[in-house]
């Protein structure tokens, strides 16, 4: 394959980032992510700790670690979760409008999906993926039209271009069909099929060829290419229609499970503030003070919303770079 026509399939091939890093901030589980931020803060905290001079024994009778370290988390708490009450707020306000307003809206809605089924020649699927997925198919069908109106080209350098991008245009579309097969809107899934559908080098590539070989192309053949052209455009509002609803779906988990981590948090936070102190938790485990991993303990669960948010946001805001263009503009230099 020429990297002048064909594309990788996937987005980590063609971003040329690691599996590990990719996985981390976009294919894990946000959950897991929480947990494996927590147990290294932890471990760290507890590493550190442990290691310095003057104990935290010393440092809790002299200086009131304790009392300093959690009235401050009492009071990040209380701030944080007033935040993502208003983040909250916020999401609910995109759906709230007056009748014309929401008329306009479903206007809209309605008329890309009479643009969809005339596109696909079948009613347009309520389900995320199988809207996208049918997109794909139209594009890989139309693709295959273009590549077999040029077959008898007399120019052998146009037939070679025009059947390099249909490959790779059939290649990526095959690898987001299998992807977005079963993947059910609300997890990650879907949204992450659709970026790595690359859909706007695709359109670059298909003008490109139409200016180079403007002088050989028939009537037929510049049909063809503008029915591609077509199916592919489509595909871009419709992902971004999709990222937009998965933002706001997982903007909404992430407000409701802050909210539950907050209050066993500060829960914790106010019993170590009222009832710890040097002489609670006498002696040593494992060669480490039983007073640091009280606090530890309590200090990381008191940090688990702020993880929560960590985690969550780096997901949103890395799919978000990722899909900041629409249309034929290509943002990464891996890309160009």
């Amino acid at each position: 394959m020429s990297d002048e026509v064909s594309t990788q399939n996937t987005m980590r091939e063609r971003a040329d980032e690691s599996r590990l890093k990719l996985w981390l901030l976009l294919g894990a589980n946000r959950t897991l992510v929480t947990v494996v931020i927590s147990v290294v803060f932890f471990a760290l905290f507890v590493g550190i700790g442990s290691r310095l001079e003057p104990s935290l024994s010393n440092l809790i009778e002299n200086r009131g670690v304790i009392e300093t370290l959690f009235s401050a988390m009492i009071g990040a708490l209380i701030t944080g979760v007033t935040l993502v009450v208003t983040i909250s707020q916020l999401i609910i306000s995109e759906e709230n409008g007056p009748l014309g307003e929401q008329h306009r809206r479903m206007s809209e809605t309605m008329d890309f999906r009479d643009h969809v089924t005339d596109l696909v020649g079948k009613p347009s699927p309520a389900d995320p993926s199988a809207l996208l997925r049918n997109l794909v198919d139209a594009t890989e069908s139309r693709a295959e039209q273009f590549r077999e109106s040029v077959d008898a080209a007399d120019d052998e350098a146009f037939a070679a271009e025009v059947d390099e991008f249909v490959e790779s245009l059939t290649g990526n579309a095959d690898t987001v069909r299998e992807k977005l097969e079963g993947a059910q809107f609300g997890t990650f899934e879907v949204l992450n099929a659709a970026l790595d559908y690359n859909y706007s080098w695709k359109i670059f590539q298909l003008e490109r060829l139409e200016d180079d070989y403007g002088g050989v192309i028939n009537d037929e053949q510049r049909a063809a290419i503008e029915e591609l052209r077509t199916a592919l455009v489509m595909f871009g509002p419709a992902r971004e229609h999709v990222k937009t609803l998965y933002f706001q779906w997982e903007l909404i988990d992430l407000s409701r499970l802050i909210l539950y981590a907050a209050i066993p948090a500060l829960l914790i936070a106010g019993s170590v503030f009222t009832f710890v102190d040097a002489s609670t938790v006498p002696g040593t485990t494992a060669g480490i003070e039983n007073v640091l991993w009280i606090v530890a303990t309590s200090f990381t669960i008191t940090l688990v919303p702020f993880f929560l948010l960590t985690a969550y946001v780096l997901r949103i805001a890395t799919a978000a770079k990722r899909t900041l263009a629409i249309g034929p503009l290509i943002l990464r230099g891996s890309q160009r």
